[in-house]
Parts: structure tokens; C-alpha cells; sequence
């Protein structure tokens, strides 16, 4: 995956309201925030996507979305929350870090083949650049994240 020249806008999703919003690649490490919320752009914390947000954020954000996908009874999805919190921290800007609930959207899922959980998807340009399965810790994910943008 190749990163945008560093003058090159890019369309980031508003984690709070879900704007689209437009600025230089060079600003993202700048503490950018929402023209329309006035909101922080990134907040180090993973967003919570739903059935209806989840496509806004795979197609429309200019940078890599890693998705975790998860189950409140999944015991080693509870396991690796703290570590996916740290990665966050990690990674963002250069990544947004979001998680779905497979019971809340099942459909999406079925449709992303999701036989195992947790399952982490790396989507770059809204398709699927990298996946993997099983629990991880911090430094794990984010060596995997940085191996495949």
C-alpha cells in the first residue's frame, strides 16, 4: 500500500458525527479537528462502527482501516480490548482503528467471511488489504499493521 504524497489531500471520517472531512496529508499529525462537530478527528481510541456506519468508514477514509471483529461473549476478544486500545494510541493517524460487533451486524460478517473472532481486517482504498485471526497484544498488532501499509 503506498501512502499519499504528503500535500495530497485526504477525506478522514468524523468519529463522532461522521462527516467527511478534507485536509493535506502533512496536517494528520497536527491534532486535526471536524468542520462540522468542531470534534477531534483522532482520539487515540478505536471507533465503534455500526451496520450503517461501517461502509462510510471503509470506502471513504483516505487512510488504512484496520477492523476488529469481535463478540461481547468472546473471551479472548475481551482479552485483547486493552491491547487494541494501546495500538490505537500507536498507530493513529496513520491508520483509524475501529471495532465491530458481529452480533450487532451480523450481515456484515456472513459477508467479510468472518468464521473466527477476534478477526482483524486491514482495508486500504475499501478493500481488504490483510487479515488475521486469533488474539494479539499491542506490539503484535501494531508490527503487523506497519508490515502491510
Amino acid at each position: 500500500m503506498n501512502a499519499k504524497p504528503a500535500q495530497d489531500p485526504v477525506n478522514i471520517v468524523c468519529p463522532q458525527c461522521q462527516s467527511i472531512n478534507r485536509l493535506p496529508a502533512c496536517r494528520l499529525h497536527d491534532v486535526p479537528t471536524c468542520g462540522a462537530c468542531k470534534q477531534a478527528l483522532f482520539r487515540a481510541h478505536p471507533v465503534e462502527l455500526t451496520s450503517d456506519s461501517f461502509e462510510r468508514y471503509i470506502f471513504r477514509n483516505d487512510i488504512p482501516v484496520l477492523v476488529d471483529f469481535w463478540a461481547p461473549w468472546c473471551a479472548p476478544c475481551k482479552m485483547m480490548t486493552p491491547a487494541y486500545l494501546e495500538a490505537a494510541r500507536e498507530l493513529e493517524p496513520e491508520v483509524r482503528l475501529a471495532k465491530l460487533n458481529t452480533e450487532d451486524a451480523p450481515a456484515i460478517a456472513a459477508r467479510f467471511g468472518i468464521r473466527s473472532i477476534p478477526t482483524m481486517i486491514l482495508f486500504s482504498g475499501g478493500r481488504e488489504a490483510e487479515r488475521q485471526s486469533g488474539a494479539m497484544g499491542s506490539g503484535d498488532v501494531v508490527r503487523w499493521v506497519r508490515a502491510h501499509i
